[in-house]
């Protein structure tokens, strides 16, 4: 390689790609040191093994570190504010990197390493969301990306490299779909689902991980209440909750009851479309809450600028754009609105459907004495006559003129 390198820290998950790094980083950079970083943002079982693995593989230390408070709180939540949505799904791969490059660049920092490494694909989103974090937070460091310039060119190719190196693996070539497992989600890409012609399998065993099909969820509706202070989810059901556990309570209630499965082809960032399906059910939920919540709490006006916001707010977070200026001015904006949406939401889940049961707010706009079909005190029908005549001024005018033009 053109650089001497002699230290490197890994973005490790224990996955296929991350596996077989080790060996090809040690044959390619002779005489390294790699050093393993996994960051907990919620895939919790798989990290058990993680650090025998690793050392096994050949790395020379494995740094777990537990980021999920940071995630939801620094990351999730302020999205969730924001309404943020992505081509319809629910940002969940997007917004789980930035808080992982950073704890890289943190240990890389620690351990005085000459690089950084991932193993994101040159075809994928997730390379730049990496990197764009990267050089925000630690432009001198290298950046290492195997998949970019080795000889390995499909994920056969992969496994082959790992039983000829003894990398131990936990999938098959007939198990081979490509996952991505956080507190927030789970991705799944590959295998059939790359025919948008084919139905994923959700009745399928092993398919869904974090719940059912809807029509394998129960008969009977599911309800919860949420409530949120200043934007932010804080309790369920009357029990105060930190996000983690508030978030993962409403995985299981989400998923027992079919909620939050999306199967979409979306637009890469790197040029391409690709198919998903993605298992966001707690996040549906509170996505629904919150929405339901804003349109008691916010003016119209305010509401309506904050779709146009919310679009571009995913596109940022989608594009690795985390830490950039324009994304720190939206949020100051987003809390502004967030202010006053404080209250309940009840919604009843039933077979992936979430139906709303009433909501309520201290600094609610909605009047039923101003918006009531009955008689009141507070709104004179008459007036209604003044507005449409000038606010239909302008149709009015063209309408004659147009008219006139025509007869000549």
């Amino acid at each position: 390689m053109a650089k001497e390198i002699k230290k490197i820290v890994l973005a490790y998950s224990g996955g296929l790609d991350t596996s077989i790094i080790i060996p090809w980083l040690h044959e390619n950079y002779p005489g390294c040191e790699v050093i393993c970083v996994a960051g907990n943002v919620g895939q919790d079982s798989e990290i058990v093994g993680l650090e025998e693995r690793a050392k096994k593989t050949g790395a020379s230390k494995l740094y777990i570190e537990d980021i999920q408070d940071e995630f939801v709180n620094d990351f999730i939540f302020p999205t969730l504010k924001a309404g943020a949505k992505y081509e319809g799904y629910l940002l969940g791969t997007s917004f789980a990197r930035p808080p992982i490059a950073k704890r890289l660049v943190e240990i890389a920092k620690k351990e005085g390493a000459d690089a950084i490494c991932h193993g994101c694909t040159g075809k994928g989103n997730d390379q730049v969301r990496f990197e764009l974090t990267i050089k925000a937070l630690a432009p001198e460091l290298e950046i290492i990306a195997p998949w970019r310039i080795w000889n390995i060119k499909s994920r056969d190719q992969e496994i082959e490299y790992a039983e000829a190196h003894n990398v131990p693996i936990k999938i098959t070539r007939e198990t081979n779909y490509s996952k991505d497992m956080n507190l927030w989600h789970l991705s799944h890409e590959g295998l059939d689902l790359e025919d948008p012609a084919n139905e994923p399998q959700y009745n399928k065993k092993g398919f869904l991980e974090l719940g059912v099909s809807p029509e394998q969820a129960p008969d009977k509706p599911t309800y919860v209440t949420i409530h949120f202070e200043k934007g932010i989810p804080t309790s369920l059901n009357g029990e105060k909750m930190d996000g983690v556990k508030l978030i993962k309570t409403l995985n299981k209630l989400g998923g027992e009851n079919g909620i939050g499965l999306f199967d979409v082809v979306e637009n890469r960032l790197v040029g391409m479309k690709s198919r998903g399906v993605y298992e966001t059910p707690g996040g549906t939920i509170l996505y629904h809450a919150h929405e339901v919540l804003e349109t008691i709490c916010l003016d119209k006006e305010t509401q309506h600028y904050k779709y146009g916001l919310a679009q571009k707010y995913a596109d940022i977070v989608y594009n690795g754009q985390w830490y950039t200026p324009l994304r720190e001015a939206m949020d100051a904006f987003v809390d502004k609105t967030q202010e006053t949406v404080t209250g309940d939401v009840k919604l009843k889940l039933y077979k992936g459907n979430i139906i709303n049961a009433g909501v309520t707010s201290p600094y609610t706009l909605y009047s039923e004495d101003f918006a009531s079909f009955g008689e009141d005190d507070v709104y004179d029908q008459t007036d209604s006559k003044g507005f449409i005549n000038l606010f239909g001024l302008p149709i009015k005018v063209k309408a004659l003129l147009d008219a006139e033009r025509n007869n000549k």
